[in-house]
């Protein structure tokens, strides 16, 4: 009977409304509506092979939004649950992050919350899972063991994990809470007077995080200036946005308008509390990963000319989604408007009208334009935000990037950790030695790392083509000499790279003692774009020229 009520359900609305359409002079929609769930129902009965309902389903609306934009997607039941997680930061479970082992040989903790039941219940990075709540999960995927710790908050999970330090088996009880990630993880003084402060998402709640840690930073000392570090922030609750602009710019100041094709999606938003850090310099700085809600508080403060923003140009997402029910637990996310900063400019850089072409289109130079900040300044639309005082990226070595995602650098330290377990870190000047780094390279040793450098693979597509096209007798001398030369193999490379390398080891040392905002501490005594920003708030007469003064890049 449930399923009959499946298929006939559909069809009621259909009818409906096509009824509704029809006195539109529109039967385009009642029409196709009903192709498609007679489609799904021959499918469903006369298809060789057993075909779900709800395959086809979720299968058809990827079809049906395949060709409008990246954003706008069919949730199921399920997916609705991880949208909801990403979008608040919020779930019940135990608060930790895991990770399956290079060797498959379990699944284990790769970073508990601080504070959450997995911290306090002493729950360690490395620790490997063994059963829960009396179930062998030695076997588990990484997939199936979250399943088995989230549950409702205030519900327990009975826990037999391997220890990494001991090697010793032990159980425990812990008590499942509603675990809220949070969006700014770190907060602190770089210099005297010179706030930083890492905004990581716009998960909700991240104004009362961020005001919270002003408030706590105030009690120490006086700030003079603030660095907001947006930079990778891909954004997220848009009210939490124009909230934490709250405390930079004047109450009312009109921060955000939203102008889409029905007069429900058109909105406004002003900020609605006096600002705590109104007279306070500021430096933004942005990336280009900087996207949406990120892109609304740097945009918002480049027009008012409330803060330089420093860094590379930012994603160009001006696209505002909003979610609604259809229907059985399962939702649509739709792009409804585009949202425009207090200049009136979009920052949208890719243009999604043409609904038929197979390539994203971006936004032609012909058809960018001209806006003025509160003082003056040219900005421009369609390509994102263009940093005040541009920065060429920091780039890591891709042969670094490997050994650390080939899981190599948490299989040294997991032993590394076993060897000095009573060690001592201080995020501000923890380094591991000569002879650690040494360890490494010889555990190293008789490991596969699938990796050539682009210039190995320039020299082999020189030597193919030459070769192909007869060259090969004048060039083959000179292409042997080069390749004498040309130092890329294993142990070369963790010569070369060292400095990366050992960054990410120290990196993993201070996150297993100190938690995230550990590593952000770490990070901060030689991260070139926060030393620039400190030196721009110590400069007040070129921090003042460039608001009164410098017009942004048009490209």
């Amino acid at each position: 009977m449930r399923k009959f009520v499946k298929y006939v359900l559909p069809l009621v609305v259909v009818v409906v409304v096509t009824g509704v359409w029809a006195t539109r002079d529109d039967m385009g929609l009642g029409r196709n509506m009903e192709i498609m769930v007679n489609m799904m129902r021959e499918l469903s009965l006369q298809y060789v092979d057993e075909v779900k309902p709800d395959r086809l389903m979720s299968d058809g609306a990827l079809g049906m939004v395949r060709n409008l934009d990246p954003y706008t997607q069919y949730m199921s039941e399920e997916e609705m649950n991880d949208f909801e997680l990403m979008a608040t930061g919020k779930y019940g479970g135990i608060g930790a992050t895991i990770r399956m082992k290079r060797d498959s040989s379990g699944v284990v903790i790769a970073q508990p919350y601080k504070g959450s039941p997995s911290d306090l219940a002493g729950l360690k990075i490395g620790d490997k899972f063994i059963r829960i709540d009396g179930e062998d999960v030695t076997k588990c995927t990484t997939a199936e063991i979250s399943s088995k710790l989230k549950g409702t908050p205030g519900t327990k999970v009975k826990l037999a994990v391997q220890r990494l330090l001991s090697g010793k088996v032990e159980e425990m009880e812990v008590t499942r809470a509603r675990i809220a990630i949070p969006g700014v993880p770190y907060a602190g003084f770089v210099e005297d007077g010179i706030a930083y402060i890492r905004h990581a998402d716009f998960t909700d709640g991240c104004y009362d995080e961020m005001r919270a840690m002003v408030e706590k930073l105030r009690l120490e000392q006086p700030i003079k200036g603030v660095v907001l570090d947006y930079r990778d922030n891909g954004g997220g609750s848009v009210s939490e946005a124009v909230k934490i602009l709250s405390m930079f710019v004047p109450k009312g100041s009109r921060v955000l308008t939203m102008k889409g094709r029905s007069q429900q999606s058109e909105r406004e938003y002003r900020t609605e509390a006096m600002p705590v850090l109104g007279d306070v310099p500021v430096v933004a700085l942005i990336s280009g990963s900087s996207a949406s809600a990120s892109e609304i508080v740097c945009g918002a403060m480049q027009d008012m000319d409330r803060a330089v923003l420093m860094g590379q140009r930012s994603y160009g997402k001006g696209l505002v989604q909003s979610v609604v029910p259809v229907g059985y637990n399962a939702y649509l996310k739709l792009t409804t408007a585009k949202y425009y900063i207090p200049s009136g400019r979009c920052v949208q850089r890719i243009s999604y009208t043409h609904h038929d072409d197979t390539k994203d289109v971006v936004i032609p130079d012909s058809l960018i334009n001209e806006f003025k900040t509160k003082n003056g300044r040219k900005v421009y639309d369609g390509k994102g935000l263009m940093p005040d005082v541009k920065l060429e990226s920091e780039y890591i070595s891709t042969f670094a990037i490997l050994l650390y995602n080939l899981g190599f650098i948490e299989d040294f330290l997991d032993d590394y950790m076993r060897r000095n377990p009573n060690l001592q870190v201080d995020n501000k000047t923890f380094s591991i030695t000569d002879a650690d780094y040494e360890d490494f390279v010889n555990f190293m040793a008789d490991k596969d790392v699938p990796y050539q450098s682009r210039t190995r693979d320039a020299l082999e597509l020189l030597k193919k083509t030459s070769k192909e096209e007869r060259y090969d007798d004048a060039f083959i001398e000179d292409l042997n000499q080069i390749e004498s030369k040309l130092k890329d193999q294993k142990i070369d490379n963790l010569r070369n790279y060292r400095a990366e390398i050992e960054d990410l080891i120290n990196s993993d040392v201070i996150l297993r003692h100190n938690y995230y905002e550990g590593v952000v501490e770490y990070n901060l005594r030689s991260d070139s774009a926060v030393i620039k920003a400190v030196e721009l708030l110590r400069d007040p007469e070129r921090y003042n020229k460039i608001l009164n003064e410098q017009d942004t890049q048009r490209n």
